[in-house]
C-alpha cells in the first residue's frame, strides 16, 4: 500500500483509499471498522503526543511510575467529526475533522491500514488530504456525520 499526502487541513480533511479491485461488502466492513475505531479513539483524546509516558519510558516497563499530574496537565487532543464512508468503483473516501489530535493519529491509522491491506483488503494507495478530479467532494452528503457535537 502506497501512502501519499496531498493538501492537508486537519479541520477539513478527506482520506481516500484506492483499492486494487472493487471492494466486496465484507472488505468495506473491515475498512469502516478501522476508521470508526480510529475516530472513536481520537474522540476520546487517545492521540495526544504530549502524554506518551509509556512510549518514552522505553522497553523496561516493570514498576513504571505513571504520572497522573502530567497526564492531567497535557493539552486536550480531540477529534471532532467524521462523515459517512463513501464508495465509488475502486475508490473509498471519508471526511474528518481531526481537530487538535496530534500527528501520531495519522501514523497509527497508516500502520493499521498497511496491516489490513496485507491481510484482508488489497489497498493500492492511501491518500491523505486533497481531492480527486473524477469524484468531487461537492458530491458528498456531509449531513451524515457519525458525531456532530449535538449529543454531548
Amino acid at each position: 500500500m502506497q501512502v501519499q499526502f496531498r493538501e492537508f487541513d486537519p479541520f477539513d480533511v478527506w482520506i481516500w483509499l484506492e483499492f486494487a479491485t472493487v471492494p466486496s461488502e465484507m472488505e468495506k466492513r473491515y475498512v469502516e471498522e478501522v476508521f470508526n475505531s480510529w475516530f472513536y479513539l481520537g474522540k476520546l483524546g487517545a492521540f495526544n503526543a504530549e502524554n506518551l509516558q509509556v512510549q518514552e519510558q522505553g522497553l523496561d516497563l516493570s514498576y513504571m511510575h505513571y504520572d497522573e499530574q502530567t497526564a492531567d496537565n497535557s493539552l486536550m487532543a480531540l477529534m471532532h467529526n467524521m462523515g459517512e464512508f463513501e464508495y465509488e468503483g475502486t475508490w473509498g473516501r471519508c471526511w474528518f475533522d481531526i481537530g487538535t489530535s496530534d500527528a501520531i493519529a495519522l501514523d497509527i491509522l497508516i500502520n493499521a491500514l498497511k496491516q489490513l491491506s496485507k491481510e484482508y483488503v488489497n489497498i493500492a494507495t492511501l491518500f491523505i488530504g486533497g481531492e480527486n478530479e473524477d469524484w468531487t467532494v461537492e458530491d458528498s452528503d456531509r449531513s451524515g456525520f457519525i458525531y456532530d457535537g449535538s449529543n454531548n
